[in-house]
């Protein structure tokens, strides 16, 4: 299978009715970069609009100053693959044929699958953990392997950049870590909304975070999960401290205090 190529992402001034207002951000080539934010801040609305199911009503998407705006659906296809947040193959699919419609873009529409595509969806299968689930229908499977189906036929669309919208949802721990690490192995240029900010603070070269539509801040990991940020943007307490074994920046929550409960002094 062959590996995508990394090329770099630059949002300016980005905008969508009254969820997106003048959102900007950089992912250079190979970098993994998070959009953290509360629910409601403007990170799947961000997400649509750079893989073009949603049109931006401002601003510029460059994929290696390239404006994706100006691109025909095919051709956006080709170089952006994305990992909708909630999946709904089609029932009647096979795992791997599902896997196979990443080549889609790649043929004309009247072209079936060949004995390449076929074999590439199997390898991305096999690099998911899927590899054994090739001949299930797509309703058998659970929420975890759907998602690492719709990341197996990302690997095998070859994109120049992939976009993951709560890639991590439905996965249990070890899962989580997988799918999170694969995309940073890739080589290619991803960008992916996150909830969990310790995942983000793992796996992110980079954070930017959203809040009523607007970037607030953007930087490492370090950099942009401080305690005051946390409770700024999420009104919520927490510490963060470097991890002793990996340096990554680890936050801590901290329980807000309940209504008349009395603090204990022990």
């Amino acid at each position: 299978m062959t590996g995508p190529s990394a090329t770099g992402l630059s949002i300016e001034g980005l905008g969508h009715a009254d969820r997106l207002r003048g959102a900007h951000l950089t992912a250079r080539p190979g970098e993994t970069v998070g959009l953290i934010g509360p629910n409601g801040s403007g990170k799947t609305t961000l997400l649509r609009c750079v893989y073009g199911t949603l049109p931006a009503t401002s601003g510029r998407i460059l994929l290696d100053g390239t404006d994706l705006a100006r691109l025909a659906p095919r051709d956006r296809a080709r170089r952006v693959a994305t990992v909708p947040q909630d999946p709904d193959p089609d029932p009647d699919l096979t795992v791997r044929e599902l896997v196979a419609l990443g080549r889609s873009p790649h043929k004309r529409f009247w072209e079936g699958d060949t004995a390449e595509d076929l074999a590439r969806a199997d390898a991305a299968l096999d690099r998911v953990g899927l590899g054994g689930l090739a001949d299930r229908l797509c309703p058998t499977l659970s929420g975890g392997e759907r998602r690492r189906a719709l990341v197996a036929r990302a690997l095998v669309q070859g994109p120049e950049l992939l976009v993951l919208d709560e890639p991590t949802n439905h996965l249990d721990i070890r899962h989580q870590l997988d799918v999170l690490a694969l995309v940073r192995t890739l080589g290619t240029t991803s960008l992916l909304a996150l909830h969990d900010l310790n995942l983000a603070a793992a796996f992110c070269d980079r954070i930017y975070v959203l809040e009523a539509g607007r970037v607030v801040t953007g930087g490492t990991p370090a950099e942009v999960l401080t305690p005051a940020l946390i409770s700024a943007v999420y009104g919520v307490d927490a510490e963060v401290a470097p991890h002793p074994r990996t340096g990554v920046p680890t936050v801590l929550y901290l329980p807000s205090p309940v209504p008349g409960q009395k603090t204990s002094t022990m």
